[in-house]
């Protein structure tokens, strides 16, 4: 079973991709939480593969990903394999060792991690942009070898650390910098829809953590966001800005979303 949360669509596409060669099903973590379900209980196989895929929230797992751990059991786990494998834009950090932690609080330890490089889509931020389509179509074709070599690596049992990157400096990245993401950045918020907005209620929809609502045909904002970034890179008509900072950045989804 594959539990997978994607805001542009790059974990969606890891999900099915990895789905398909381990023939596991994939379950969105959005439809999930969206439920409002207090717990989350799953049945497994004797021979089953727990497979996490998620995008790198600077340099750890999306919070969603580890309030689903909190809420989550499983029914007939005799030590089936669990693996992480998580999207990057550049390198990872220890967002591995992070979300390892949560799944030993629950009982649950990881037979491998991975990680896979993918298009830049963090733009809340200054100095971060999306890549060019250049570089994300390089990173896209890229990727496809790297699914064969993880689906390899888990079928041979093999944690197979080199296909993790974690970076330079992960300690700075993960622990320090992370820190004041979400410290100050979860929660707070500076979206906001400009008049090009044509009230398709999209952003609404895509939203994780109902954190937004349509109010007389704009969106509106509360605080409960985990900045995942779905609203802002997949409005159709790119009407939605983050303060300033996003102003005159790009916008990414992966072309096989839908």
């Amino acid at each position: 079973m594959i539990f997978y949360f994607t805001g542009t669509g790059n974990s969606y596409w890891l999900a099915q991709a990895l789905g398909k060669a381990l023939h596991e099903p994939w379950v969105s973590l959005t439809d999930l939480w969206r439920s409002s379900t207090d717990s989350f209980n799953f049945p497994l196989a004797a021979e089953e593969y727990i497979l996490f895929v998620y995008p790198v929230h600077s340099w750890g797992p999306p919070v969603i990903v580890r309030q689903f751990i909190e809420r989550l059991s499983f029914a007939g786990y005799q030590g089936q394999k669990i693996y992480s494998v998580c999207t990057c834009g550049d390198d990872c950090g220890y967002t591995t060792e992070i979300l390892e932690h949560s799944l030993k609080k629950k009982g649950y330890s990881l037979a491998g991690s991975f990680s896979v490089t993918m298009p830049n889509n963090y733009i809340l931020f200054p100095g971060f942009d999306v890549d060019p389509e250049e570089v994300a179509s390089q990173k896209r074709t890229v990727a496809a070898g790297r699914v064969a070599e993880i689906v390899t690596a888990i079928r041979e049992g093999k944690k197979n650390t080199e296909l993790y990157t974690r970076g330079t400096v992960p300690f700075l990245k993960s622990r320090v910098i992370r820190s004041f993401f979400v410290t100050f950045a979860l929660g707070k918020n500076d979206f906001y829809a400009t008049d090009a907005c044509i009230s398709c209620g999209l952003c609404e929809k895509v939203c994780p953590t109902k954190t937004i609502r349509i109010r007389k045909d704009r969106p509106v904002w509360n605080h409960t966001c985990i900045q995942c970034s779905a609203c802002i890179h997949r409005c159709p008509v790119h009407a939605i800005e983050y303060g300033k900072i996003s102003l005159k950045k790009g916008r990414y989804v992966h072309p096989d979303y839908k």
